[in-house]
């Protein structure tokens, strides 16, 4: 243990280990929070912690199974010349319930009644958590692939993996709040989900798209909407 505590290559490992999980989380923080969402409020902190909970066990599980993992991209089968593994099943299959998920939700906000508004309907507890942890498995897959490749000692990857997740559940709530209170910016994350789901399928028929495409088109969605969220309760408070 003392070898990897006073080992500056291991800390340096450890901590962008730490931050890349982190930024991988994110599309899982923002589908977790969506979902609560659909819940009663009591019943909405528990399924947020469960759902990042069941995400960290499956992230650890997959780390020690690291083998398996390895034999998930061998190829298991070919279709017209064009051959899938396992890892290709998952990542397109995830993809594409992920895809059906956005669009189900973009569905109910713009569902509305002109007495009572975007329709909220209320969703099963153990169909959330069902929901969450499919798409748990599919971010774990990414996310142990990434730890491998930058970490050599499990030891440090389930500790990143740990203080990762730490940060997303102490986060998770004021998230859930700021979206649940800004249906502007909860059809914003639906959209992200939806081109993440995009670029899960892609990813699956071997056609990579870079994640910072993606993260920096909707960072820069996200600017614009808190530029008019800013003008929106200025105006509020000059009125």
């Amino acid at each position: 243990m003392a070898d990897l505590i006073y080992n500056p290559e291991v800390w340096a490992s450890f901590l962008s280990l730490t931050l890349l999980e982190i930024v991988l989380g994110v599309d899982n923080v923002v589908f977790i929070s969506i979902a609560a969402s659909r819940l009663p409020p009591e019943e909405r902190r528990i399924a947020r912690t469960a759902g990042l909970a069941v995400g960290m066990l499956l992230r650890i599980l997959l780390l020690l199974s690291i083998v398996w993992i390895a034999s998930l991209s061998e190829p298991v089968g070919s279709v017209f010349g064009f051959e899938f593994s396992w890892r290709d099943i998952i990542l397109a299959g995830g993809g594409a319930f992920l895809i059906w998920k956005s669009i189900t939700y973009i569905h109910l906000e713009m569902d509305t009644t002109p007495e009572r508004g975007p329709r909220k309907k209320e969703a099963s507890f153990w169909l959330v958590i069902a929901q969450i942890m499919l798409l748990d498995i599919v971010f774990s897959l990414d996310s142990v692939i990434t730890a491998v490749g930058i970490a050599d000692d499990v030891r440090v990857m389930v500790a990143a993996i740990i203080i990762a997740v730490i940060v997303m559940m102490v986060a998770s709530g004021p998230v859930s709040r700021f979206v649940e209170r800004h249906p502007s910016t909860r059809m914003l994350c639906l959209a992200f989900l939806l081109l993440v789901g995009i670029a899960l399928v892609a990813d699956g028929f071997h056609h990579h798209i870079e994640r910072a495409f993606i993260y920096g088109g909707i960072i820069f969605a996200g600017l614009v909407e808190a530029l008019n969220l800013f003008r929106a309760k200025k105006a509020r408070t000059r009125s």
